[in-house]
């Protein structure tokens, strides 16, 4: 029998997606964020999560899907990211989260590099949980381009 990992399962616009549960410290209800000045698209800001602050990224920016305004089922999910050997926990904004889905190791596909409207050099792989189609992402891929260790380090200086 093959091993079978976990993920977070999250939607965004009418796509599912998972990220490796290993990473996750936590999810939140949507609250208050604050803006940074010269932030680029993507980052939000900031928000304090027990006197700690964490950018925020809003993933559908981020993936190139239209902005959605938020619901009562908008998430933030606080991830740790390694990007460049350095680990940082930063904020990821969901339209909704669903379940720790267990997916085979076995199944999971390169994703096909078809365009489409998501940036697929920011996914790891596809899987499946029933019917469905899991898009898995790489969040060291995702970030690294941007350097959000240097742009989390460089914002929260700037907001102390």
């Amino acid at each position: 029998m093959a091993d079978k990992a976990q993920y977070l399962t999250l939607g965004l616009d009418q796509e599912i997606f998972g990220i490796d549960i290993r990473g996750v410290r936590e999810i939140l209800d949507m609250q208050p964020i604050t803006k940074l000045p010269h932030a680029p698209p993507f980052l939000l800001g900031i928000t304090d999560v027990r006197g700690v602050g964490y950018p925020v990224v809003d993933l559908r920016t981020k993936l190139g899907l239209p902005r959605a305004d938020n619901t009562n089922a908008t998430r933030i999910i606080i991830i740790d990211v390694t990007v460049r050997e350095r680990t940082t926990a930063i904020g990821f904004v969901a339209d909704r989260v669903f379940e720790v889905a267990h997916l085979d190791e076995s199944l999971p596909e390169t994703p096909p590099d078809v365009g489409g409207r998501w940036q697929s050099r920011y996914i790891s792989a596809i899987g499946r949980k029933g019917a469905s189609f899991v898009i898995i992402f790489d969040l060291e891929r995702l970030m690294a381009a941007d350097d959000i260790a240097a742009i989390a380090g460089s914002s929260l200086e700037e907001a102390a």
